[in-house]
């Protein structure tokens, strides 16, 4: 295998306009299975952006979108691929059971210790040195809870606590127009429910309460976006999986 191509901060992130206000910031030099997918989505009051990357280069300096307006920060869930530059934004969200690792993102806490290593990157980052790789400190302002609302004042997003990949994973889904941001607990590729607090039972329970959500579009925490019969089918796929596995939560089923 070849060096890899040192990519410096310019050329690191990339947008993707995806209709319907929303856009996907990412960042094409991580490998699909570790590379966050940042959802930037534009409100008439305020802006929303769920979940920041990891971090080594400035979301801020270098994503003009995420400047233009007042914006509120949400974490998905405190992995570091998706809390990277939640510093950077002073009005941050997370759900309560997550609040102390946003607040002290240790890398054993934040997977960073198991997952952030040379092997995620197509690309190298300008500067990246796995061994002094850590996150900053991102204390929440607001602990978010099942049925709260993220409020963008043309637009309103109701939190669902989605316990499983980790205690505090959230999911935002806008009624209106069926729009789901799921975070990790549900995207289109291999699910991962075997880190150290993750759950599997946790994770059969969220999905079976959100199998029947009425979701249009799913934008997931990783790979691409898709729609309602894809949505049933990931759900189902898994939690098959899980009753071949003898989850006892799906024998009765």
């Amino acid at each position: 295998m070849g060096t890899l191509p040192v990519i410096d901060a310019p050329d690191w992130y990339e947008t993707v306009r995806m209709g319907d206000g929303i856009t996907l910031i990412h960042e094409p030099w991580i490998k699909p299975f570790f590379r966050c997918n940042i959802w930037h989505v534009r409100g008439r009051d305020r802006d929303l952006l769920f979940d920041t990357g990891l971090g080594h280069f400035s979301l801020r300096r270098h994503v003009p979108l995420v400047t233009e307006r007042k914006l509120t920060c949400v974490a998905s869930h405190t992995h570091f691929d998706h809390i990277g530059c939640h510093h950077e934004f002073p009005d941050r969200c997370v759900h309560r059971a997550e609040a102390e690792i946003l607040a002290d993102p240790r890398n054993e806490w934040t997977v960073a210790d198991r997952y952030a290593t040379d092997e995620m990157f197509d690309g190298m980052p300008q500067g990246w040195d796995t061994a002094r790789y850590k996150i900053l400190p991102a204390p929440a302002g607001r602990l978010l809870e099942q049925g709260d609302v993220v409020d963008l004042g043309d637009r309103a997003f109701e939190v669902i606590h989605t316990p499983g990949h980790s205690p505090g994973g959230i999911a935002l889904y806008e009624k209106k127009t069926g729009i789901l941001l799921s975070g990790d607990i549900i995207y289109d590729g291999p699910l991962i429910d075997d880190v150290y607090h993750s759950l599997v039972d946790d994770y059969v329970e969220t999905l079976l309460g959100m199998r029947d959500l009425d979701a249009s579009v799913v934008h997931g925490g990783h790979f691409p976006s898709f729609g309602k019969v894809r949505y049933r089918q990931l759900i189902d796929e898994y939690l098959a999986q899980k009753r071949q596995a003898g989850c006892h939560l799906l024998q009765a089923r």
